[in-house]
């Protein structure tokens, strides 16, 4: 875990990626960004486990099994286009790439409420 009593954050230039669910506290998230360390979120760092597990769903469910070069090509693909939005919004919002994946995030659930309640009217 990253905290900011700890100190050790390391130097500009450098990126931290977050393996663990919510290993940097929000002061320590600070103390990185102003030294201009950059930090892949968790959210975005463990995405690929749970893709691939929604991958096996889909292939159990529809009894269709994909070879793992497949399952590659498309993890591949979705993790870069998520990359992409996130890095996108941090640059243009000029937030952390947590800060945009959770607008990113935020975004999509309005959009998905906003659809469903045109389902019903």
């Amino acid at each position: 875990m990253f905290e900011a009593e700890a100190g050790g954050f390391g130097r500009a230039g450098c990126g931290n990626i977050e393996g663990a669910n919510g290993p940097t506290t929000p002061e320590a998230d600070d103390i990185l960004a102003a030294r201009g360390i950059q930090v892949v979120p968790d959210v975005l760092a463990n995405a690929g486990g749970v893709t691939v597990s929604y991958f096996e769903w889909v292939q159990d469910f529809s009894s269709f099994f994909w070879s793992e070069d497949e399952i590659n090509a498309r993890l591949d693909r979705i993790m870069e286009e998520a990359y992409v939005h996130i890095r996108d919004t941090a640059r243009t919002q000029q937030v952390s790439l947590r800060t945009a994946a959770f607008i990113l995030a935020c975004e999509r659930i309005l959009k998905a409420r906003e659809m469903r309640a045109m389902l019903f009217v």
